[in-house]
């Protein structure tokens, strides 16, 4: 009998410590999209774009087609919001984080982007994978919704 009250506690910690780390994986992805939206609102696509992998495999999903790598992402951001006015103001919505698999999350969402230059509303689904113990975006699929 001791022996099954010892695997129940066992069993115990375990389930609490695994949803203890997805809670902190959930809290630092929101902290991610945070950085995001503050960087987008203050004009700042290079500290924007730092929460991109850095990889010729980061892949972006758009209206205008697939962009493959970080700089080609960057350069794809800079055309589309060439100006101050183009970038308005960003609100992100997480309305899921789902875990894929092992440091690897995807996280479903909407955008708002007010601007004097006509406002957007979209959707997104980011993928993020804990690389070198920060969350990184790995693919991005945005579509505005009209």
């Amino acid at each position: 009998m001791k022996n099954a009250y010892y695997l129940i506690f066992l069993f115990s910690l375990s389930c609490f410590s695994q949803t203890t780390t997805e809670d902190k994986d959930k809290a630092d992805i929101l902290k991610v999209l945070s950085v995001q939206q503050n960087a987008w609102n203050d004009y700042d696509i290079d500290t924007f774009m730092e929460t991109y992998w850095k990889s010729e495999e980061l892949t972006f999903y758009g209206s205008a087609g697939v962009v493959k790598g970080w700089e080609s992402t960057k350069n794809r951001y800079k055309k589309s919001y060439p100006s101050q006015e183009h970038f308005g103001h960003l609100k992100l919505t997480s309305n899921e984080i789902s875990k894929v698999y092992e440091d690897a999350y995807m996280v479903m969402g909407e955008y708002n982007l007010t601007r004097t230059v006509g406002d957007m509303h979209g959707i997104f689904m980011l993928v993020l994978k804990r690389i070198d113990g920060e969350w990184k975006i790995i693919a991005d699929t945005s579509c505005e919704v009209k």
